[in-house]
């Protein structure tokens, strides 16, 4: 099974400029659910949307070509790619000849698919858009739908995931809120470097209490942790302490290595929100 420290993440790595779907490395998602109380089926759906910024190939006269990559992979996939092998699996790509755009996207599917169900069957694939170059001034930025959580003048003291700060209004009516922040932060699971986000919470149920999720959502500044770990811990810990009817949590995170991971997790089956980025994306 592998290990995120088995990874090449804070480790110096040769960049292979010749295809080579070897480099991508699964991570099994049940551990970390473990922590979180995840066994069986999980209390949500949805999946990671991935945007590919350095996306590039030579065609068959050996002109470069570029594009940029969404990608989907559905979050009841048994592994996760880690991100820098999904980086040196696209620099793989970079002096090799193609016959046309469809080529590249087809084995993405396919390489992507193996990998997020790797040892299995795959039950569902992962989606593959590419964006040409022709298509780049129609490409949107559009902040997160909702009322920020930001607005609230506090004190903040916890930078470790803490559900007792979560709290409900208990004998009233209950409400459907969007709530949003742009104070996301948590760190990578293996180096220890910042990964920064922006964070909506979608439910419906007893109303929360915004100064509380705004110093829960603060409280994962210091935390180690993959971006689709974070998620779902968050989902978890609102589910629990806070037992809506509904809940949506979706992070769009900055991009690191030419890469965003922009986790989203449901408790009802529904459309994915569209992979727009935002402005500090």
């Amino acid at each position: 099974m592998n290990s995120p420290e088995q990874s090449q993440l804070g480790k110096t790595s040769a960049y292979v400029d010749q295809y080579d779907a070897s480099l991508l490395f699964p991570i099994p998602r049940q551990t970390k659910r473990d922590e979180i109380g995840v066994t069986g089926q999980p209390p949500f759906f949805g999946a990671d949307l991935w945007t590919a910024y350095e996306l590039s190939w030579l065609n068959l006269r050996g002109k470069p070509q570029v594009a940029l990559a969404r990608i989907t992979v559905p979050a009841e996939s048994t592994h996760i790619v880690e991100s820098k092998s999904f980086k040196l699996y696209l620099n793989s790509f970079n002096n090799t000849r193609l016959a046309d755009a469809t080529e590249l996207q087809t084995r993405m599917r396919q390489d992507l698919s193996a990998a997020v169900w790797h040892g299995g069957p795959v039950m569902a694939s992962v989606g593959v858009q590419l964006v040409l170059p022709d298509q780049f001034d129609r490409e949107p930025v559009h902040e997160l739908d909702g009322l920020s959580l930001d607005r609230l003048d506090l004190d903040c003291d916890i930078y470790q995931p803490t559900p007792s700060l979560l709290s409900v209004t208990l004998g009233e009516a209950p409400v459907t809120e969007t709530l949003t922040s742009h104070l996301f932060k948590s760190n990578c699971l293996v180096t220890g470097q910042p990964d920064w986000g922006s964070v909506r919470i979608k439910y419906s149920g007893p109303q929360i209490d915004q100064a509380g999720l705004l110093r829960y959502i603060v409280s994962f500044r210091n935390h180690n942790e993959f971006h689709e770990q974070c998620v779902e811990r968050i989902f978890m810990d609102i589910w629990q302490q806070c037992k809506p009817s509904r809940l949506e949590v979706y992070a769009r995170y900055t991009r690191r290595g030419g890469l965003d991971i922009n986790p989203w997790r449901t408790s009802h089956p529904q459309a994915a929100p569209s992979n727009v980025r935002t402005a500090r994306q």
